[in-house]
């Protein structure tokens, strides 16, 4: 409930910490949980695979700001310049990813 603006065509790939978020936006896609004692069936896990595949590549991105320590810490300098290290610290990471494939 932090009020960021999801629009409704917008797909929202998330895990499975957030399963009530498709109430909240409907084109959301989240992974199927395991019921007690009972095991997924190859559809169900077949998509949770393709889900995570899909999250990956985010996850990896997050990884590389945490090594930056931007997003590790507290940020402790002036607020007014943060987002501007945060797209030249994401500016390194995408021409990285573009150099690596």
């Amino acid at each position: 409930m932090h009020r960021v603006p999801l629009l409704p065509e917008q797909l929202c790939l998330a895990d499975k910490g957030y399963q009530g978020i498709v109430k909240l936006h409907p084109s959301s896609c989240t992974p199927t949980k395991k019921r007690r004692k009972c095991q997924l069936d190859k559809g169900e896990r077949q998509h949770n695979r393709n889900l995570a595949r899909l999250r990956v590549v985010a996850e990896h991105v997050n990884r590389k700001l945490k090594i930056f320590r931007i997003l590790s810490e507290r940020y402790r300098n002036r607020r007014r310049r943060f987002g501007l290290r945060f797209n030249l610290i994401a500016a390194i990471i995408n021409f990285e990813l573009a150099l690596s494939s």
